[in-house]
């Protein structure tokens, strides 16, 4: 059937510590939670913008991990990218309102992030952790940061924060 919509569903690629990569057909509009967590030898993932959603802990301890391209979500959900050590940088698309507690925790390698003007909250622990992250400029959308986001940011130079946050 064309045009029919699947689901990746909950816990589906969990655990499986040899798969290296994997293609996700435009067909794919819900990757669910924990559905490739564990994944350690994944080193990139091409996620398609019929996916719309993405469950909590999706690509955590994905720990070989270097690049992946966040589709068309509004949340970057709990635990989504938490110890994905190999990450190196990530572009929060304009889509995306709001990153979720953990989302990128213990990120050890990741330097760069990008913000879009979209993002509204960052939540608890999102980027504790990111040992290597060096610079992080938040967007005027941003309305709040949450307790811990950036603790164990060893790295940290320079931080931009608008007159709007405070």
């Amino acid at each position: 059937r064309e045009n029919k919509r699947i689901n990746i569903d909950d816990f589906s690629f969990y655990g499986c510590s040899l798969l290296k990569t994997i293609v996700i057909p435009s067909s794919v509009t819900i990757i669910g939670t924990k559905a490739f967590c564990g994944c350690s030898s994944l080193k990139t993932i091409s996620i398609p913008s019929s996916v719309t959603f993405i469950g909590d802990y999706a690509f955590c301890f994905c720990s070989s991990l270097m690049y992946i391209s966040i589709p068309n979500i509004r949340t970057i959900n709990t635990g989504c990218f938490r110890e994905c050590t190999s990450l190196v940088q990530i572009s929060i698309p304009s889509t995306v309102r709001s990153i979720g507690s953990f989302a990128f925790r213990r990120c050890s390698s990741l330097t760069k992030v990008s913000i879009s003007s979209s993002v509204k909250t960052i939540d608890d622990f999102a980027f504790e952790g990111c040992s290597s992250l060096k610079q992080i400029s938040f967007p005027p959308s941003v309305a709040s940061i949450g307790c811990g986001s950036f603790s164990g940011c060893l790295s940290l130079t320079d931080v931009f924060i608008p007159s709007s946050i405070y």
